[in-house]
């Protein structure tokens, strides 16, 4: 009995082990695949137009600055473009957190007749694309004298479904409605206890759902590319889509490359920064109570 035991536990802490190992591998292979893109990238800005035609390779050359010099030195307006980016996407991503959760919040501790409709309304609107409304919402925006405004990129931001379905999710986990109602008695208005009481509770889903909706509105072309129009209000995104439909005369691929590279880097900066709150914040979402 006691080798029969014994063996068994041999056998189980074997499968621990190999389960473990063959995890291991299958996330080394996962983070491979995901970072040598990357790697892709920062090789071929280093290289000039020429050596990009000539073909691939994994060693870096020497043409780094001197793409970037070209780069800034052109026509594209490429600081204009950053700091178009940066407000666009900074300014979407603060509202739309904000109202989203404001929403979550109203639906989950508010109790009304419509309560049960309004929640699958609001997903309904979120399997709607942008693209079957962008006909529709560009005219609006021409009719309102909009054009070549942020306004039309960061107000529309308020109404995120995606995010406010995470926000519900999150709440209806780690905010009990006790918490809430302590807070009435105690005399806090609601507003109060929203900003002073909820949000901090919320934080780490907060962070997370910054980062997406930063993101998000960063890397995004469409409805940018249909509203901008003048070079200097034009974001990183449309920028790039320019520089490659440059002249054939005019194209150096070498600049393109050091211009993705140089849009992505502020994003890879801030999930570095925040990696922790995204994994705290999207395993706290996913449990519930």
């Amino acid at each position: 009995m006691a080798d029969s035991k014994q063996n068994s536990q041999v056998g189980k802490g074997l499968n621990v082990h190999v389960r473990r190992a063959i995890a291991y591998t299958v996330l080394i292979l996962i983070s491979f695949f995901c970072l040598f893109w990357f790697y892709v990238l920062f090789i071929n800005a280093t290289r000039s137009n020429g050596e990009l035609q000539s073909g691939f390779t994994l060693v870096p050359s020497s043409h780094l600055w001197q793409n970037w010099v070209n780069l800034v030195n052109g026509t594209i307006p490429v600081w204009a473009g950053l700091f178009n980016s940066l407000i666009v996407s900074t300014f979407s991503a603060i509202l739309c957190v904000y109202f989203s959760t404001m929403t979550a919040y109203a639906i989950h501790a508010y109790d009304f007749k419509l309560k049960k409709f309004i929640y699958p309304f609001i997903l309904m609107v979120m399997m709607i694309p942008s693209q079957v409304t962008a006909l529709g919402f560009v005219k609006l925006v021409d009719g309102m004298g909009l054009e070549d405004s942020f306004i039309p990129l960061i107000v529309p931001s308020i109404a995120a479904p995606v995010t406010f379905f995470y926000m519900k999710q999150y709440m209806e986990s780690t905010l009990p409605l006790s918490l809430i109602e302590a807070a009435r008695i105690d005399g806090s208005g609601e507003f109060h206890t929203f900003n002073r009481i909820v949000l901090p509770l919320m934080k780490p889903a907060v962070a997370v759902q910054m980062i997406f909706g930063f993101v998000s509105s960063w890397n995004n072309y469409f409805i940018p590319s249909l509203i901008l129009h003048d070079d200097d209000k034009k974001t990183l995104p449309i920028l790039i889509a320019q520089l490659r439909s440059a002249d054939w005369l005019k194209f150096d691929m070498g600049q393109v490359y050091v211009m993705i590279a140089f849009s992505i880097f502020p994003v890879i900066i801030v999930y570095l920064i925040l990696s922790k709150h995204i994994v705290s914040g999207v395993a706290l979402g996913g449990v519930k109570e």
